[in-house]
């Protein structure tokens, strides 16, 4: 009951405060609206506001950029990793978004960093699968779904927008970085040696083991790297075949370092497991550490609406609303056939809200384990933009050319 009236209530102020969320998170026209509003409140509630915060400090996001290491410090100061890295991935994203006028996106994580950053998708993804493997956090990777999905669909970026990111020319080109920098400067370096060599203190042939790993680790990096797009996808059936290529990649990563992980995590003692194991137990004790001094962002994967039943359905319909295909049907002049087609691409588009929670689950007890659950994670991903891919070629099967663009500019026409 209590979780029921959690949900309601959010759904009630992302109702009745449409105006507030506008002005206060960017998302005015945005075609998510108030669904993303309350997406936001009801996920990680501390950690947009830290990276909001660190999105509209340009000295913070102008030393992430130079550095290029979203791990980086400020004057020598230690800086938090979530904060960077929201601000180096909203300046990469909004820079060519509307000449950067916009403060912020609607396609915006609720943590304040980007799945897509102009033609890119999931930057940071090597990162994140690091992250979630041996430190236990896959807070970040869990944010990746139905929202990243819709911007595919509905890309936020015209045609002369994207088109800055894979070739600035003039003034604008010490403004947008190109796809290249974008995929360089979320690559954080890959397995973190030094500290699993603090933690078990290997013996040499655990050491050879490691060096194994960590090669593995390199070519999983170059993997998802070479995902990358070389130039900006110009079609939603495009942004949909780039998603599934890159979680291709990364579903191909973890396969390629699965054999070296456990042959080095089979070398340890348990004493040495224990201290390995401890990396994670570090990592969730932070997180539970900011949790406890913001009560509401402890509690906000517990209120999620998601897991309640009839709030859920609330929740679709909310977002339902969101959707344009009323505008669609009107501006394309679709036929029955057409009409229905378009529906079915908007059901099987919600349905992933359903099969990709944003709440990441409590992390497993071993490395590989916790590989195990993220490459099920990414399969599950997969598929579900495998779904949405096939139902956007069934409605655009028979449109028209002049169709077709006038799909295409429905994207750019809502973020304005």
């Amino acid at each position: 009951m209590g979780l029921a009236l959690a949900g309601a209530a959010i759904l009630v102020l992302a109702v009745l405060l449409p105006n507030r969320a506008e002005a206060q998170f960017g998302l005015r026209g945005g075609p998510l609206g108030v669904a993303r509003f309350a997406v936001g409140h009801v996920i990680g509630l501390s950690r947009l506001r830290h990276a909001r915060m660190g999105v509209r400090g340009g000295r913070t996001r102008s030393a992430a950029l130079r550095s290029q290491d979203p791990r980086g410090a400020e004057r020598g100061q230690p800086a938090n990793p979530y904060i960077l890295r929201a601000a180096l991935t909203a300046q990469a994203a909004l820079s060519g978004w509307h000449g950067g006028r916009r403060p912020q996106g609607w396609w915006r994580h609720p943590d304040g960093s980007y799945g897509w950053v102009g033609p890119v998708f999931w930057p940071f993804a090597h990162d994140d699968l690091t992250t979630a493997i041996i430190f236990g956090d896959a807070t970040s990777l869990s944010l990746y779904g139905y929202g990243d999905i819709y911007a595919a669909i509905f890309a936020p970026y015209a045609a002369t927008e994207l088109a800055a990111y894979t070739a600035p020319q003039g003034r604008r080109a010490r403004k947008v970085p190109s796809v290249e920098n974008v995929c360089d400067v979320s690559d954080t370096g890959g397995l973190p040696v030094d500290r699993i060599i603090a933690a078990a203190q290997p013996n040499e042939l655990q050491r050879t083991a490691l060096d194994e790993l960590a090669t593995a680790w390199t070519t999983a990096r170059d993997t998802i790297r070479a995902s990358c797009p070389a130039q900006a996808p110009a079609a939603a059936a495009e942004r949909i075949g780039l998603m599934q290529a890159r979680l291709e990649a990364m579903i191909k990563a973890t396969d390629t370092v699965a054999p070296p992980l456990a042959k080095f995590v089979d070398l340890l003692d348990d004493r040495q497991k224990t201290k390995l194991d401890a990396l994670a137990k570090e990592r969730g004790a932070a997180l539970a550490s900011g949790q406890q001094k913001n009560p509401q962002a402890a509690s906000a994967c517990q209120a999620d609406p998601r897991y309640d039943e009839q709030v859920q359905r609330q929740y679709e319909q909310l977002v339902q609303q969101q959707w344009p295909a009323d505008d669609i049907a009107a501006t394309l002049r679709l036929d029955d056939t057409a009409r229905a087609r378009l529906d079915v691409l908007q059901d099987t588009a919600l349905r992933t809200m359903q099969t990709l929670s944003a709440c990441p689950t409590k992390p497993a007890a071993t490395p590989q384990a916790r590989l195990a659950a993220v490459k099920a994670r990414l399969e599950t991903m997969l598929q579900a933009v495998k779904g949405v891919g096939d139902a956007l070629d069934d409605f655009e099967a028979d449109l028209s050319d002049e169709q077709k663009t006038g799909f295409e500019a429905m994207g750019p026409k809502r973020g304005t």
